[in-house]
């Protein structure tokens, strides 16, 4: 226990320098999106803690730290090169955060920074526990974690691609993305993110106190649904697609795809 709770108070503590470090770069390029990229970069960086700390198997740390790394990499990659594009012009939800901030907003961004830090920690939990765990075989759950993560990677990573190539044509400027998996969903790309978290929990489940980690999948889903995910997200598109984005909301699942309903 004692040596469970020094390694994510390692976790915790290089999750705080690296936000501390970004904020300042996000102060200096006044952009502060780029906490997004951090987040999703940093459970690398969680793995990388877990891996040279805990003392489980290396066949186990690897077939975790693989899909683990894959996605955190992903992620991290397709919002760094979104944030890249627009730059300098900052997100919008982080824009409206300014606004409703004002000249506070410094102080209150540095503390928000060291929110995603302890959220980062306190997500890696399931990384923790299977890396310490010292079981020599690979259980049949572990696979089966393993299998929906790489099926909700792919999913994910289809959606990101639908709609960026939608985006790319001219004349789709201004419209709304309701081609391919977004016929079915207005968020598939939050909807197969939230089920690599299911894959996390069910791979976790085949090491002692699994179960546990069972609030990280839960909280990302209270995220997505209520919190930074949907809810700041399609505040942003109703405010730049106006009437067509409400259409689109009245039609189309907002979260677990599913076939479109009549309602205009």
């Amino acid at each position: 226990m004692l040596e469970g709770c020094l390694m994510m108070g390692a976790a915790l503590g290089t999750a705080c320098m690296m936000m501390g470090g970004v904020y300042g770069l996000a102060r200096r390029w006044v952009n502060y999106g780029v906490v997004d990229v951090a987040w999703s970069w940093g459970f690398t960086l969680m793995i990388l803690v877990f891996a040279l700390m805990a003392e489980g198997t290396p066949g186990r740390k690897l077939l975790i730290a693989l899909p683990v790394s894959a996605w955190s990499f992903r992620l991290g990659w397709y919002l760094c090169m979104r944030v890249k594009k627009e730059h300098p012009r900052e997100d919008g939800r982080y824009l409206a955060l300014r606004k409703e901030w004002g000249p506070d907003t410094g102080r209150r961004m540095f503390w928000f920074y060291q929110l995603q830090a302890g959220l980062l920690a306190c997500l890696s939990l399931p990384f923790l526990l299977i890396m310490r765990n010292p079981a020599p075989g690979i259980a049949p759950i572990e696979w089966m974690g393993a299998g929906v993560i790489l099926l909700s990677l792919l999913g994910e990573s289809l959606a990101d691609r639908q709609l960026k190539q939608f985006k790319a044509k001219p004349e789709n400027q201004g419209k709304v993305c309701s081609v391919g998996l977004w016929a079915y969903s207005r968020h598939p790309n939050y909807f197969f993110e939230w089920m690599v978290w299911i894959g996390f929990w069910i791979f976790c489940l085949g090491s002692p106190y699994g179960w546990t980690s069972l609030y990280c999948p839960l909280l990302m889903l209270w995220f997505l649904l209520k919190v930074t995910g949907i809810p700041a997200t399609e505040e942003q598109a109703l405010r730049s697609k106006g009437e067509a984005y409400a259409r689109y909301q009245r039609t189309t699942s907002p979260f677990i795809p599913w076939f479109k309903s009549d309602h205009s």
